[in-house]
């Protein structure tokens, strides 16, 4: 798919944006789906089109109107996905659409082919749940099948007291429910696989993730563990994306147990926030790679260039941003995302720092006084 074609997107949040921005700097033309007027991905589109996820007539017109079509958050329809599929080219399928928004489905794939995950099992009822928290051991972690983004749609649990609560809490969602080992990690991290149409797949270099209230707050490259464990880390994001036919970016979430071992938490298959940092810090971004690979164009180097810290801009940290931006340092790369409404714990955009190292950076984004000490991770 040349240059000149024209790429529809499922989906007009942050990343469709960026994913554009990239696209357009390589002469590819956008068009932007999604329910909300004026969205960050249609600002920056050729043309977007309202349309709520499941319009079967707005997908059709996006088909229409698009030579090849990605999807920038799995929460988009699967139903429309695989009508597309049938009406336009869909290099990523819907199938990995319908295995990613499924948590139980998810996990019993990765099982299936081999990769390892924390132990888990579907429960039906509180008297499942109970009897699963028997058979697991405590800590645990019960989550929705379903929907759930920042830490919504789960519960930990310490006690065994706390199951019929936290089963009732979540029952609301409607949803299935699956109740998780809660593995006592040392660190979490992430790698951003890319698989193109040939078959070819390279991997960016692992992030170091720090959450604040079960939300991404830094990445921090390259990721402070040791070279073999992230040689590991990154076999096994090659190796779900080859198993699982991956066509365009996959971001794999993993645990760093105890023993120093690695259990995959939880995939993507789209660009992922924690793979931000790769706009200023690598010779391909993850936005540009994804275009590549669903293009059918040679997948460019993932190779690091500087050590890098992304932050999060969260609704709370947006205006101090903004009282600071004639301050920001030289090396601090701004990425806003151009969201209407400002909130709290949603993400508004986010820093990039270059550093001589990471602990470099860490020292920069204190100094803005924008995040608290406990918040940089000092």
């Amino acid at each position: 798919m040349p240059p000149g074609a024209a790429i529809g997107i499922l989906g007009g949040g942050q990343l469709g944006r960026m994913m554009a921005l990239a696209g357009r700097t390589m002469g590819y033309r956008f068009i932007t789906l999604d329910p909300t007027e004026d969205s960050p991905g249609g600002q920056v589109s050729d043309h977007q089109i309202v349309a709520n996820y499941d319009d079967r007539t707005g997908a059709a017109d996006l088909a229409a109107h698009s030579n090849v079509i990605t999807y920038e958050f799995e929460n988009v329809d699967a139903g429309t996905a695989a009508i597309l599929e049938k009406e336009s080219f869909v290099p990523q399928g819907s199938e990995l659409l319908r295995i990613t928004q499924n948590r139980i489905r998810e996990k019993t794939t990765l099982n299936s082919i081999g990769i390892p995950v924390a132990p888990f099992q579907v429960i039906n009822s509180v008297e499942e749940a109970e009897q699963a928290a028997h058979e697991l051991g405590l800590p645990l972690v019960m989550k929705t099948a379903t929907g759930g983004y920042d830490g919504k749609g789960q519960k930990v649990i310490d006690t065994l007291q706390e199951v019929r609560n936290a089963f009732e809490q979540l029952s609301v969602f409607k949803a299935d429910l699956i109740l998780e080992k809660f593995i006592p990690f040392t660190k979490e991290i992430s790698v951003i696989a890319a698989r193109s149409l040939s078959g070819e797949i390279r991997t960016f270099p692992a992030a170091e993730n720090v959450h604040r209230r079960n939300i991404l707050h830094l990445s921090i490259v390259p990721a402070r563990i040791p070279d073999t464990l992230e040689a590991d880390a990154k076999r096994l994001a090659e190796e779900i994306a080859d198993k699982l036919d991956v066509i365009g970016l996959i971001a794999v979430e993993m645990f760093v147990t105890q023993e120093g071992h690695l259990l995959v938490n939880e995939l993507a298959p789209r660009p992922h926030n924690s793979g931000h940092y790769t706009m200023d810090a690598c010779v391909t971004s993850q936005f540009e790679q994804h275009i590549r690979a669903i293009c059918g164009l040679p997948l460019g180097s993932t190779r690091l260039l500087t050590p890098v810290v992304m932050v999060n801009v969260l609704g709370e940290h947006l205006q101090p941003l903004l009282e600071r931006v004639n301050e920001l340092p030289d090396m601090v790369k701004l990425h806003l995302y151009g969201k209407k409404e400002s909130k709290p714990q949603r993400k508004m955009g986010h820093l990039n720092v270059p550093a001589q190292s990471v602990e470099e950076a860490l020292q920069i984004i204190d100094t803005l006084e924008i995040w608290t000490t406990t918040e940089v991770g000092q």
